[in-house]
């Protein structure tokens, strides 16, 4: 476990307050993360108001319990990338196209407008980024059901 060289609290209106090792408060810093999909760990920083880097983490899984809490619980509002559990149709298999899928929040319906949106992440994650902005995740295309697979490859070249 690291201790860092900086506290972060939550002030009463409810923004992140750091205080580096310095003594100077800086309120409403934001925590972003560098790899949000591929390594949700790694690479943490935590960036000021105006936009300047004031600290960087390595792994949230090293720090104390307490601050890695209140970073997990600040990146989870950021980071809204449902997960692909099933990939029940396409309304064809080209470009644009519906996608219906059962998501972890939830069934939804959005459209695909080039093969390009599908990114692979490695080790058999995807992004699928629908065309009005919103970032679906595959953490596993293998572990996807026999129909949701034969769909999705029809997709990926």
């Amino acid at each position: 476990m690291t201790t860092p060289a900086f506290t972060l609290q939550r002030n009463t209106f409810g923004r992140l307050v750091f205080t580096g090792a310095d003594g100077e408060p800086h309120t409403g810093v934001v925590p972003v993360r560098a790899f949000p999909i591929a390594a949700p760990d790694e690479g943490v920083s935590i960036v000021s108001t105006d936009g300047h880097e004031l600290a960087w983490i390595d792994r949230l899984s090293a720090l104390p319990t307490a601050l890695r809490t209140l970073l997990e619980e600040e990146l989870a509002s950021r980071d809204f990338a449902p997960a692909i559990q099933a990939i029940k149709a396409v309304s064809t298999f080209s470009t644009p196209s519906t996608w219906t899928v059962d998501t972890d929040r939830g069934p939804t319906e959005f459209v695909l407008k080039s093969e390009d949106d599908i990114r692979r992440l490695g080790e058999g994650k995807l992004m699928i980024t629908a065309g009005h902005g919103v970032s679906f995740v595959v953490t596993d295309r293998l572990a996807l059901d026999k129909h949701s697979r034969k769909l999705l490859e029809r997709f990926l070249f």
